[in-house]
């Protein structure tokens, strides 16, 4: 379970997971105080995450010798009901070019990837006092 909080501060918002602690918040520009990634930095922090995770899993289970994997995302949001993301994904390492097809083709199947790409319910509730 995630648990989100504000405050009487203008946008930070603290996020606890079961172990972890941290920060979101909006840009000065926009009257956050910038204190943390802002939700959208933390969408794509989470492909990009997940993306880099996957395709290491699969190169390790593999036994190819994959170095690294960066990934750089970009969000585009034209409007409140278009946003367009892209990653690059970065490999290092001597693979040759079936095997970074296939990490390629591996990244595109992260947990998260797919989620975002399938049907999304969210459901809304005002929890009891």
């Amino acid at each position: 379970m995630i648990r989100v909080q504000i405050g009487r501060d203008r946008f930070t918002t603290t996020i606890t997971t079961a172990h972890h602690r941290l920060i979101a918040d909006e840009p000065t520009e926009v009257g956050g105080a910038d204190a943390g990634p802002t939700p959208f930095e933390l969408l794509g922090s989470a492909l990009g995450s997940c993306t880099a995770i996957t395709v290491r899993m699969y190169a390790d289970r593999k036994a190819w010798p994959l170095e690294g994997v960066s990934v750089h995302v970009t969000q585009d949001q034209t409007d409140r009901s278009r946003h367009a993301i892209r990653q690059e994904v970065q490999l290092s390492g001597e693979l040759n070019p079936e095997q970074r097809a296939r990490l390629m083709d591996i990244a595109q199947r992260c947990p998260v990837h797919r989620t975002l790409l399938g049907e999304i319910s969210i459901e809304t509730v005002e929890a009891a006092a």
